[in-house]
C-alpha cells in the first residue's frame, strides 16, 4: 500500500479543510487528485508529504504509519514538482546543478555530488529529452523545459512516489502537451513511481492515470476507475453547470452545455 488515509481530517481553528477523506492507493495504480481552487487539494498533498498532520484520522505512507516513523525519512522517497518550487531556485545554477541539487534536498548546490550523481542526472535529463540544457543557465529555460528540470531533479533520488502538482500551469498548449508526453513516457518506464498526478483541468488526464479522486470542499466527492468516475452526470454535479464529456483517444475533452442547447434536448 502506497498511500492509505483513514477518516482523515485537517482543521485550521474551529474550520476544516478536509473532512473525513479516506483513500487507498496501491503500488500498482496511478492517480489523479482533481478539485477547484479550495478543495483542500494542498492541504492533502501536505499531510502525504508529512509536512502537517491530520487533526484526526490514520494515515499511513509507503507502509509507514505517521507518528511511529521519522517524516524526514519518508520525504526522500517523495518526489514533489510544483510550479511553486521553481521561484525558489537559484537561476543563475546551471541544469546541471539545478538536478543534482535534489540529491541533497537543498535550494542550490551546496554538497559535492560523486560520480555516480552525476551520471544519473545526465541520464534523467536524457530520458525527459533534454539533454542539450545541462550546462544551460536555468533562468534561460522556457517554462515547459523548466518543468522538466524539476521533474529530474525529483527523480534523481529513486522515489517510490512522484508528486505532479499543476505541472501544466503557465504552459502554452503545445509545450503543454509535450510536458504531458514526457510524463506519459515516464509512468511506462521501467520501475516507475508511482504518480499522483494533481489538477483541475480534466483535459490534461493521461491514460496513464487510471483512477481519481476527486474533492471538493474539503471531502471526497468521487474516487474510482477514472472513466467510471469522468462522466458527464458525474461532473456536471461536481461543477454544478451543465457539462458533457467525450472520451477521444484515451482522453477527455470537456465541454460546458448552454442554456439554449439545454432547451433543445428537452
Amino acid at each position: 500500500m502506497i498511500i492509505k488515509m483513514q477518516n482523515v481530517s485537517w482543521r485550521r481553528e474551529n474550520t476544516y479543510i478536509l473532512r473525513d477523506i479516506n483513500w487507498e492507493v496501491k503500488g500498482s495504480e496511478n492517480w489523479v487528485i482533481m478539485g477547484l481552487n479550495g478543495s483542500g487539494k494542498t492541504t492533502l498533498l501536505n499531510i502525504v508529504n508529512g509536512y502537517i498532520y491530520p487533526s484526526s484520522g490514520e494515515v499511513t505512507i509507503l507502509g509507514k504509519r505517521f507518528g511511529k516513523y521519522s517524516l524526514q525519512e519518508l520525504r526522500k522517497e517523495i518526489g514533489w514538482v510544483s510550479s511553486s518550487l521553481q521561484e525558489n531556485l537559484y537561476v543563475n545554477e546551471t541544469v546541471l546543478e539545478i538536478v543534482l541539487s535534489g540529491k541533497f534536498a537543498t535550494i542550490g548546490l551546496v554538497d559535492t555530488p560523486e560520480q555516480g550523481d552525476i551520471d544519473r542526472a545526465l541520464e534523467l535529463l536524457e530520458n525527459l529529452g533534454c539533454p542539450e540544457f545541462i550546462n544551460r543557465p536555468y533562468r534561460s529555460l522556457s517554462q515547459g523545459e523548466k518543468q522538466k528540470v524539476i521533474i529530474a531533479r525529483a527523480l534523481i533520488n529513486s522515489p517510490r512516489v512522484l508528486i505532479l502538482d499543476e505541472p501544466c500551469t503557465g504552459l502554452d498548449i503545445l509545450a503543454k502537451e509535450q510536458l504531458l508526453a514526457t510524463i506519459e513516457k515516464l509512468s511506462k518506464a521501467e520501475n516507475a513511481p508511482t504518480l499522483i498526478y494533481v489538477t483541475h483541468r480534466v483535459e490534461e488526464i493521461l491514460p496513464a492515470f487510471g483512477n481519481i479522486l476527486m474533492l471538493r470542499k474539503g471531502s471526497v466527492f468521487s474516487a474510482g476507475k477514472t472513466q467510471k468516475v469522468l462522466t458527464s452526470a458525474n461532473l456536471t454535479d461536481f461543477f454544478e453547470a451543465p457539462v458533457e464529456v467525450e472520451w477521444m483517444q484515451e482522453r477527455i475533452n470537456l465541454r460546458l452545455i448552454n442554456k439554449n442547447e439545454i432547451g433543445m434536448a428537452l
